[in-house]
């Protein structure tokens, strides 16, 4: 009996190979010396080959079709576990990727290995476990997210496969993520229960607002500033001054969208950058008043003045009419207050009657709005000249 060893190199393969077909020329018997021989032989040999000649797995599409081959399926057949006919079709031509879902019913009903039908490492989504039913799915659908007229159940069925083609067609949509696993942004909170896969959501549709408009200038480090804040804050006095101010931002390459925050968020502005480093103040407008329009909007400047020099990406703001401990926060609550009001102004105001309103934004040359936002905010009474002053809206400016 010939000694058999672990082989190591191809000579020896071609040896062993040598010796495997003379005992299968010999049709030993089962049990006899050399059968046990040509049994270990082929044992050397298989992990010899694995080592040096690994099998690629089939892809997902070839794994389908060997499998449809052996039942004898059709491409209807697949459609419980694909959808409609049209995305069978485009799934077997490498046209529309698998869903998870797609990837569950082919694993548990066709019998194919789930790793097979991946065909790729678990991406950074699937190892946090993203639960794509918890997005805002109805108010997405609503708001035109998919480009598509599928009933909601339709939606939900594929939620996965819907949100990430909505991610994947907005610039770094995708690369954004739940704030509960990012490290990267800064999110003032109020202690309220949030929906994190809302907010993602939002982000992206803040991203993809962006990119559908045009700067008329790249923004420059250090346009924002305090002086660049007061010049804003008086563009107020206009009846127009919302408009007005989002002309001057794009002259000044910062991008100023609309979005309404989803239910379980109570965003009232975030600030970002898009992929060309161009800032972006994006508001909600929760609140349609005009003299949270620009507390907003000078609260999000002064982040981009003071704060994006600290690693964050994003900047979300939630209930901006309430007090927070936050020192970035504070900071910025302060210099929107001294870009609209300065502290020393507002310490020698007197307010005894709505003349006084007047003649004091007058001088500013600020809306009125924006001293009577001010005083019941910092009173605590928001019934302050209700009566005798009318605070404009603005969400019809800029959303239907």
């Amino acid at each position: 009996m010939n000694i058999i060893k672990v082989l190591k190199t191809e000579s020896e393969h071609t040896l062993a190979m040598d010796q495997l077909l003379g005992l299968m020329d010999l049709n030993p018997e089962l049990g006899s010396k050399k059968a046990d021989e040509l049994e270990l032989l082929a044992l050397v040999i298989e992990k010899y080959e694995d080592k040096e000649f690994p099998l690629e797995d089939p892809t997902p599409i070839e794994a389908i079709k060997f499998r449809m081959e052996q039942e004898g399926l059709t491409q209807r057949d697949l459609i419980p576990f694909i959808g409609s006919l049209p995305k069978v079709s485009e799934v077997l031509s490498g046209k529309r990727q698998l869903s998870l879902n797609m990837i569950k019913k082919l694993s548990s009903r066709l019998g194919i290995s789930a790793d097979i039908l991946i065909a790729a490492p678990i991406d950074e989504i699937q190892k946090n476990n993203i639960d794509w039913s918890k997005f805002p799915l109805s108010e997405m659908r609503k708001r035109g997210f998919f480009k598509t007229s599928e009933a909601l159940s339709e939606i939900k069925e594929y939620a996965e496969e819907r949100v990430t083609t909505f991610f994947n067609s907005i610039p770094g949509g995708m690369n954004l993520s739940p704030i509960m696993l990012k490290t990267t942004a800064h999110y003032r909170s109020n202690d309220k229960e949030v929906n994190p896969y809302a907010l993602w959501a939002w982000q992206a549709r803040v991203l993809q607002l962006a990119a559908e408009t045009s700067l008329s200038a790249s923004y420059k480090t250090g346009t924002v500033n305090q002086e660049f804040m007061k010049i804003l804050s008086q563009l107020s006095w206009s009846d127009n001054g919302p408009v007005i101010a989002k002309e001057l931002l794009n002259k000044n390459g910062i991008h100023l969208v609309f979005e309404p925050h989803f239910k379980q968020t109570y965003l009232d502005g975030a600030v970002c950058f898009d992929h060309k480093k161009n800032p972006i103040i994006a508001l909600t407008l929760r609140h349609d008043r005009l003299d949270n329009f620009w507390f907003s909007l000078m609260h999000e400047l002064a982040h981009i003045d003071l704060h994006f020099d600290g690693g964050f990406d994003w900047f979300l703001d939630e209930k901006l009419d309430q007090t927070n401990q936050d020192p970035k926060e504070e900071d910025a609550d302060n210099r929107a207050k001294e870009s609209l009001i300065s502290l020393e102004q507002w310490n020698s105001a007197i307010f005894s009657s709505l003349n006084d309103v007047l003649d004091f934004a007058k001088e500013l040359k600020i809306h009125p709005c924006i001293v009577v936002g001010r005083l019941r905010r910092e009173e605590g009474d928001y019934t302050l000249f209700a009566k005798s002053l009318k605070i404009p809206k603005v969400r019809h400016f800029f959303m239907a």
